[in-house]
């Protein structure tokens, strides 16, 4: 990387930053919708509002932003969100619910809070206890909107098995790692594909099939960050630490073919036809780069983030809006197609990833 590219990251972020504060608090207005079509009332709809997984990846990825900076500003601007959304109240627990609890269960052991970790605490006994299940003991994918009975998400490790995970360090508790160990492993032997490594989106226990069997790219890169953060968090024992670095190993050997000449991957990641999305790029690039640091890669690996570095720059405005991201994105049930007609828009996921796979990249320079 030459100097000149290490201050163009360096710039980019600041304005990821600032750009950040402006879509943490932005209405998706379709999802909001939706609700108000199921008859949500307005009260639980507000609660729903900025409280959901599109801001639980966001607010993780500006958490990582912070420890990696300690500019007290992050810091606040965190702080500031938990504050307001805990006066507001939170919503319903499910799936997408749980993902804004991952960096608050980190920032709550930064900043000893107790009402911070008492809402930790309260959500990773739910989830322990009362968390829909699926044949064979996994985490159903219920959504704000949707049960999905019987169904497996690749989404559910990030969103919600992550947070069950930190927790059980946090507290010393075996149970709540032993349970996020176990959801990688039902997760891995109905998702991942055993001739490429790629990830099916989902996998219902009703049809026993992975619906319309798609390789869908930002559901990969879920799984690519995932695994390395799962492993950083939660000290496995060496046969599943092993299991799951094989994992990694054979998603990542497949990716790696599959990335497009200017380094994007493709939203369906075997079909050049479909869209390249930033979303999934960067949450790949983040994933590899962490696996890397992680002694899960090998460093060879490194070529795919720095070959994606260029174009993932490209796909940031002068106001730090990550473009080229898919929008939120239910199970293709049917047809493959149905991810090519995903409309892109800017997203908190996008800024978070993007911030993540670039502080991924200035480390490899140290």
């Amino acid at each position: 990387m030459s100097m000149e590219t290490k201050e163009k990251i360096i710039k980019t972020f600041d304005r990821l930053a600032v750009s950040f504060r402006k879509v943490l608090y932005e209405e998706d207005t379709t999802f909001m919708e939706n609700m108000r079509k199921k008859g949500f009332p307005e009260e639980e709809i507000k609660k729903y509002q900025f409280w959901e997984w599109t801001q639980g990846v966001g607010l993780y990825g500006f958490w990582r932003y912070f420890e990696f900076t300690g500019n007290s500003q992050y810091l606040d601007l965190l702080v500031s969100y938990y504050d307001r959304q805990l006066e507001i109240g939170l919503p319903a627990k499910n799936v997408n619910t749980v993902a804004p609890l991952l960096p608050l269960s980190f920032l709550a052991e930064y900043t000893h809070n107790d009402a911070y970790m008492n809402v930790c605490k309260e959500w990773a006994s739910w989830i322990m206890e009362s968390f829909p299940r699926t044949k064979e003991g996994g985490f159903q994918h219920i959504t704000s909107d949707s049960i999905n009975e019987g169904e497996l998400w690749d989404d559910t490790l990030f969103m919600t098995v992550l947070f069950l995970a930190n927790m059980g360090r946090i507290l010393g508790n075996a149970k709540y790692t032993d349970e996020a160990l176990y959801q990688f492993l039902i997760h891995a032997k109905y998702l991942a594909d055993r001739k490429t490594g790629l990830w099916y989106h989902g996998w219902t226990f009703g049809q026993m099939n992975n619906f319309a069997g798609a390789f869908w790219g930002r559901g990969n890169s879920w799984i690519t960050a995932a695994i390395p953060e799962f492993l950083s968090i939660v000290n496995c024992g060496e046969a599943d630490r092993r299991y799951l670095q094989g994992l990694l190993e054979t998603q990542v050997e497949t990716l790696s073919h599959l990335q497009a000449e200017d380094g994007m991957w493709h939203t369906l990641l075997d079909d050049a036809s479909s869209y390249k999305e930033a979303s999934a790029t960067c949450g790949i690039g983040y994933g590899i780069l962490r696996g890397i640091s992680m002694g899960l890669l090998e460093p060879e690996y490194s070529r795919c983030a720095e070959k994606a570095l260029e174009s993932v720059l490209d796909c940031i405005d002068q106001d730090g809006v990550v473009n080229q991201v898919s929008y939120g994105t239910p199970m293709g049930r049917e047809t493959k197609d149905f991810y090519k007609q995903i409309p892109i828009r800017s997203m908190p996921y996008g800024q978070a990833l993007a911030m993540l796979f670039l502080l991924e990249m200035l480390k490899l320079e140290k």
